[in-house]
């Protein structure tokens, strides 16, 4: 008589492979949630340089930064410099509130860093300072970081 071996996984076996996957496909996710913040910091980050480049470039143009107090879009009605692309909050990430100063021969633009959970901001402003500034964004009248 020839036996036949029936050759498969057990149950168990399965149960483990699928655990296994579970578990790195966990893993992956938690990492892509960070890549994803560091993202949109990176974001923020750029824009903020790009405003600073437009920023004098307004100046150059009109002998003055303009004035604003915490509202960044009637600080820049300049179209041809681009600022007014930076001064608009929709084109920052989600939960980046931006804020503006100036005084019309300073001026100040800070942004909250989404990825850090809105413990940092980051500030630039001009006298060329681009640097992390803790939970405070700038204050009404303050024209530097």
């Amino acid at each position: 008589m020839i036996r036949k071996e029936n050759r498969g996984f057990t149950l168990i076996e399965l149960l483990v492979v699928i655990a296994i996957i579970g578990i790195l496909s966990s893993v992956v996710l938690a990492s892509l949630n960070t890549a994803r913040g560091k993202g949109n910091d990176a974001k923020v980050k750029a824009q903020l340089s790009g405003a600073r480049a437009s920023a004098e470039i307004y100046y150059d143009t009109n002998g003055s930064y303009g004035t604003a107090t915490a509202d960044c879009d009637n600080m820049f009605d300049d179209a041809t410099s681009g600022m007014l692309s930076y001064a608009t909050q929709s084109n920052y990430p989600t939960n980046a509130t931006l804020e503006c100063v100036s005084t019309g021969t300073a001026y100040a633009m800070s942004a909250l860093l989404p990825g850090e959970g809105g413990t940092n901001n980051w500030c630039v402003d001009s006298t060329g300072a681009s640097k992390k500034n803790g939970t405070d964004l700038i204050g009404s009248g303050d024209a530097v970081c």
